[in-house]
């Protein structure tokens, strides 16, 4: 009966060995989202389209993936060419390779623990021993150097998986990186390409408005010559010069919006607003894709780096359950060392210099105030906060795209509106001219046909803009 106990443990520990069990749960993904569509009306078939460029209209293709260098369906080499420099450039990139390369030592240190430690050890020390106790020594000397040569090696048995809990934790966190450096990634180049085309609509909307404004100048020289004429008065000159100044204002926040979004865009590509940005986007040259990928919807979160973080994460919580409960269990540790010890270092190694030891520990924590338990319920608690925030990043990333895909039904509608619009008020513009040089109509109807199409005009680039920053949004929304 004495040994039945003794037994009993080995044979428990023997067990688990052999099965390889670990403490804690084993990680199951959770299920994709059921959800057939992204929006809860179905999509149309394609979006309105017009006349003006990029006024094509854009079919959806369900079950298309996102092409890898989407980017490039704009037709632009000069996008081309800044996002290839912001990915060699941009530091927040370079920061995120560095995380993912930190999270990979980290988590090959943390697969260290499954082999024994080996330690040497070279001791080398002086000793005098006092007057009345005797000396270890054979020649009875009290003063003498003892050198110590020693092989320690320590090894803790992974019984219940508390190692290889860590190990997954590591392994998790390894992968949070990388998801974290692919949408750091997937960030920088919708915001670049973004930016690039938004910088290009602010110069086509500036050149626009000069143009615009040398218009209005022409105009006000036909005016003053007509009041020479005798054929207007001073009130028709006036409205023309306020109309003049009203256009000249318009110039100064366009300038200012387009140095700035010139400076963002330096800085997205790594660069500083300095040194400026050699590759200028042609905002007409741009094309617009007339086919959209769309994705199912049970492949977004295969797609989204920032699902797939969210998901590791919740591995990474999963296991440490795992180490929490580890830690309650018994731990058994095994050491042995080898060495030598000798008055004088040659004789070291030399017959009957030589010691050696091999040790056992078994350690079962009894009572720790409840410490164990509560990082337990800590781990517990932490893992279903991490679900709750899979949850959400799922959520959003569906909210992204349906929002995406309503920007480009809508903002396609936009367009079209002020296609028409600009069209309908260029041709009542020279209209009016004409009947006002027959002496049909007084100059005030002219000013207010300038009016209409100045607003006109202008309102076409930021709605054809629009529809380049959808597209751009639908394809990072998909995890492009």
């Amino acid at each position: 009966m004495k040994n039945t106990l003794p037994a009993q443990i080995a044979a428990m520990l023997s067990a688990a060995l052999v099965s390889g069990c670990a403490a804690g749960p084993d990680y199951v993904p959770p299920a994709a989202p059921a959800a057939q569509r992204y929006t809860a009306a179905p999509l149309a078939p394609e979006t309105a389209a017009t006349a003006v460029g990029g006024g094509v209209a854009q079919r959806f293709v369900e079950g298309q993936e996102v092409p890898a260098r989407w980017w490039t369906t704009f037709g632009s080499e000069a996008l081309n060419q800044l996002v290839d420099a912001a990915l060699a450039a941009n530091p927040d990139l370079a920061a995120a390779e560095a995380a993912l390369r930190a999270a990979q030592e980290n988590a090959a240190a943390q697969r260290g623990a499954y082999f024994p430690g080996v330690d040497l050890h070279l001791m080398p020390t002086r000793q005098r021993v006092a007057d009345p106790l005797s000396s270890p020594t054979a020649s009875g000397a009290n003063l003498y150097t003892l050198h110590t040569a020693q092989l320690s090696v320590g090894y803790a048995p992974d019984v219940f998986g508390g190692v290889r809990r860590q190990v997954e934790a590591a392994d998790a966190q390894t992968d949070v990186a990388r998801f974290q450096r692919e949408a750091a990634r997937s960030t920088l180049i919708s915001n670049l390409v973004a930016a690039s085309i938004g910088e290009a609509a602010l110069r086509a909307q500036l050149d626009a408005t000069r143009e615009l404004v040398d218009m209005a100048r022409a105009q006000l020289d036909a005016v003053r010559t007509q009041r020479r004429a005798g054929q207007l008065g001073a009130a028709d000159v006036a409205a023309q010069e306020a109309l003049l100044a009203q256009m000249e204002g318009g110039l100064p926040p366009l300038e200012k919006q387009l140095a700035q979004q010139g400076d963002l865009v330096a800085v997205l590509a790594g660069r500083l607003p300095s040194e400026g940005i050699s590759q200028r986007v042609d905002f007409d040259s741009l094309a617009l894709t007339e086919t959209l990928p769309l994705s199912l919807p049970a492949r977004l979160v295969e797609r989204r780096p920032d699902i797939r973080a969210a998901e590791a994460q919740l591995r990474a919580a999963s296991a440490q359950i795992g180490i929490a409960q580890a830690a309650r269990l018994p731990n058994i540790s095994l050491t042995a060392t080898l060495g030598s010890s000798a008055l004088n270092a040659g004789t070291l190694f030399k017959a009957g210099t030589g010691f050696w030891s091999i040790g056992a520990d078994l350690l079962q924590p009894v009572f720790k105030g409840g410490t164990l338990m509560h990082q337990q319920r800590a781990a517990e608690a932490a893992y279903e906060q991490s679900a709750a925030q899979y949850r959400s990043v799922v959520l959003l990333a569906f909210q992204n795209v349906a929002g995406a895909l309503h920007a480009i039904e809508a903002d396609a509608r936009t367009l079209q509106a002020a296609s028409a619009t600009e069209l309908a008020a260029r041709k009542s513009l020279e209209i009016t001219r004409r009947q006002w040089r027959l002496g049909a109509i007084a100059y005030p109807a002219v000013l207010q046909a300038q009016q209409a199409y100045q607003q006109a005009a202008i309102a076409l680039i930021p709605a054809r803009a629009a529809r380049y920053a959808d597209t751009v949004a639908l394809f990072q929304a998909l995890g492009g």
